[in-house]
């Protein structure tokens, strides 16, 4: 009951709303990288996201389950499975070295948290790791306490193929190395734990290797901050204040049992370097080079629920030996397994999950997103017709074509000259800037999809490709149309000769041929 009840509502948390209506755009590449072959899968991970590459295999084959044209709520199964998973992991961490009521506890706790619940919910590996990186902390418990090499190598197996998932994963040595200090365990113990880590760390070099050459692709993240600490401890903890205080205290309280006898491995031992170590050696080395995503370190946040049960624990045993003491007839036991003690818990969980149900029920709408492609294109196939010309800006705009090919159907990327699938890349590679000048110097208008940053005063695009786009654009044609969907502007151009033409033509015959979108939404704005 222990285990099943948290993983039962995790599993219900995960799968209410899984269905938002619009992937965004990480979900979005994991779903069109996917759905390539294998061959076509390995050579692009020689040049982008190679971290992800196992990850992108096994959705290779869950996508594939789905002969017909997978959707997003298959595409997010599998986190919300290992996110199930995790939850049932917590509490049998917290059952196996507490008490039962304080795994049940954890795992509900762990289970209601909205940050589990948003990565949940997400077609990204970060669910899966957290998964993984759990069971490895489990079997790591049990291989200090019962020993022997098969032991240690199956720890190191599920830490190994965690940290292939993920290679961040591999900060939680970190963490284990960390409840062996406080465990005080013996030379025999840090022996083997050692052959488990160096095999780990071993198996992870070429990952390494070869991700360094591909960090341009995290060259956004800025240097963490106190204020990020701060941010991420109340993530770890609950958002809203109530929550977060009482589970601080909590915390806190369980802590009192850090260090137990020599070699003795605690619940607060394992839980405290879990959730402290990962992400501040993650923001200490994001101070040289920014690494820093909240994300990246999911997994450490297992530590909070179970430090927090803890805590209650002791408030528990608290309670219940005033309450032997008070009634004549009680029998004295210094830890009391009352089920009304448990049930009190139980109740608690409840409370914090109704204070956090407005942030679990906004996290399914999807403006709460970086960014919502489906609505994207949604608005293409409402306002374009076949044969229509588009134009992405920058490449990677591409993103909602990619995740949603029959709202772009028939329409004409003027700038593609490769899909991506054929030229190892995640978004095509696109021509060079004279064939692009020439193949809108034949048209009369064109869409552009549009980032925001783009619109930015003073965007200077990087590659040639880019800003000759811009440039064509802003000299040759005027802007007509506007409609904003988040982070992503969908603008249609025309040539000034054209406008001309197309009033008189509104004039004798009334009005455009077709709609041209939702007048809500619509703006004729002056030229950028």
């Amino acid at each position: 009951m222990a285990l099943a009840v948290p993983a039962a509502v995790m599993l219900a948390v995960g799968l209410w709303g899984l269905h938002r209506g619009g992937m965004w755009r990480d979900e979005a590449v994991t779903y069109q990288v996917a759905r390539r072959t294998v061959p076509q899968i390995w050579r692009l991970l020689h040049d982008v996201d190679a971290v992800h590459g196992l990850y992108y295999l096994l959705m290779h084959v869950v996508l594939a389950a789905d002969p017909g044209h997978p959707g997003e709520v298959v595409l997010r199964l599998p986190s919300v499975c290992a996110a199930a998973v995790t939850a049932g992991l917590v509490a049998a961490l917290g059952s196996r070295l507490a008490r039962p009521r304080v795994g049940l506890w954890a795992g509900l706790l762990y289970a209601v948290t909205p940050l589990v619940g948003h990565y949940a919910q997400e077609g990204r590996s970060y669910a899966l790791v957290a998964a993984g990186a759990t069971g490895a902390t489990l079997l790591f418990v049990r291989a200090v306490r019962e020993g022997g090499r098969r032991a240690w190598c199956r720890y190191g197996v599920v830490l190994g193929v965690t940290c292939w998932l993920h290679e961040f994963a591999v900060l939680l040595l970190l963490a284990h190395a960390g409840t062996l200090v406080l465990a005080r365990s013996s030379g025999r113990v840090w022996r083997g734990w050692g052959c488990a880590a160096g095999g780990v760390a071993l198996s992870l070099l070429p990952m390494v290797v070869v991700s360094r050459g591909q960090s341009a692709q995290v060259a956004w993240l800025r240097e963490p901050d106190v204020e990020t600490a701060q941010e991420l401890l109340r993530q770890y903890l609950g958002p809203t204040d109530g929550v977060y205080w009482a589970c601080l205290a909590l915390g806190l309280l369980g802590l009192t049992r850090l260090v137990g006898r020599r070699g003795e491995v605690t619940l607060a031992a394992v839980a405290l370097p879990l959730a402290v170590l990962p992400p501040v050696a993650l923001m200490l080395a994001s101070q040289l080079t920014p690494l820093y995503v909240d994300r990246y370190v999911l997994y450490a946040l297992a530590g909070g629920p179970l430090l927090v049960a803890l805590g209650a624990d002791r408030v528990a045993g608290v309670l219940g030996r005033l309450w032997s003491h008070g009634t004549a007839t009680a029998p004295r036991s210094p830890a009391p397994r009352s089920p009304a003690l448990t049930l009190a818990g139980v109740l608690a969980v409840l409370l914090a999950f109704t204070h956090q149900i407005p942030l679990l029920r906004a996290d399914r709408v999807p403006g709460t997103r970086p960014d919502n492609l489906g609505g994207v294109a949604a608005a293409v196939a409402r306002v374009l017709r076949p044969g229509d010309p588009v134009l992405f800006l920058p490449a990677h705009a591409r993103g909602a074509e990619l995740a949603y090919p029959a709202d772009f159907k028939s329409t004409r990327d003027v700038a593609l000259a490769e899909p991506g699938p054929a030229s190892g890349t995640l978004y095509g590679r696109e021509v060079e800037v004279g064939t692009l000048r020439r193949r809108l110097a034949g048209v009369d208008e064109v869409w552009a999809v549009m980032e925001k940053y783009a619109l930015v005063s003073g965007y200077r695009p990087r590659l040639g490709t880019e800003r000759a786009k811009w440039a064509v654009l802003n000299q040759e044609f005027v802007l007509r149309e506007e409609m904003v969907i988040d982070r992503v502007a969908l603008r249609l151009y025309v040539r000034p000769i054209r406008v001309g033409s197309a009033e008189s033509a509104m004039r004798a015959g009334g009005g455009w041929s077709r709609p041209r979108g939702d007048s809500r939404t619509s703006t004729t704005a002056p030229r950028p």
